[in-house]
C-alpha cells in the first residue's frame, strides 16, 4: 500500500489483501477491529460469544491506538487475555472523525506488521 494512495484506496486494498489471507472479505471496520483482537490474543480461530467478540474488537481498538500513546499495554488476565489502560483521552469528534481515526490507525498497524 501506497502512503500518496487516498485512505478509501488503501482501505480497500487493505480488504482485499485480508480476504485473501483469511479467506472471507472483512465486511465493515468492526470486522476489522475484531481480526486484529483475535491476532492479539493469540490463541487462534475458535468459537467466541458475543460478548467475547465485543472484547476482541475492544482489544483491537487498543491495539492500534496504543501506536499513538492513547492505551498503554497493562498484561494478561488468568486466561490469556490482554488488558490495556486508557492513558491519553481521545479527540472528541464525530462518528466519521472517529471512524477515520481508527482506519488510519488500522493501516498502520497492518503497515508495521508486514515489515
Amino acid at each position: 500500500m501506497e502512503d500518496e494512495q487516498p485512505l478509501d484506496v488503501q482501505w480497500e486494498q487493505l480488504l482485499d489483501t485480508l480476504e485473501q489471507t483469511v479467506g472471507k472479505r472483512p465486511g465493515d471496520l468492526n470486522s476489522v477491529l475484531f481480526l486484529i483482537g483475535v491476532q492479539e490474543l493469540g490463541q487462534g480461530i475458535k468459537h467466541f460469544t458475543k460478548e467475547q467478540k465485543q472484547d476482541l474488537m475492544h482489544i483491537g481498538i487498543c491495539r492500534i491506538l496504543s501506536v499513538s500513546g492513547y492505551y498503554e499495554y497493562e498484561g494478561t488476565d488468568a486466561d490469556g487475555w490482554p488488558h490495556w489502560r486508557l492513558v491519553t483521552p481521545l479527540p472528541a469528534g464525530d462518528l466519521l472523525s472517529q471512524e477515520l481515526l481508527l482506519k488510519i490507525h488500522v493501516l498502520e498497524y497492518f503497515k508495521s506488521d508486514a515489515q
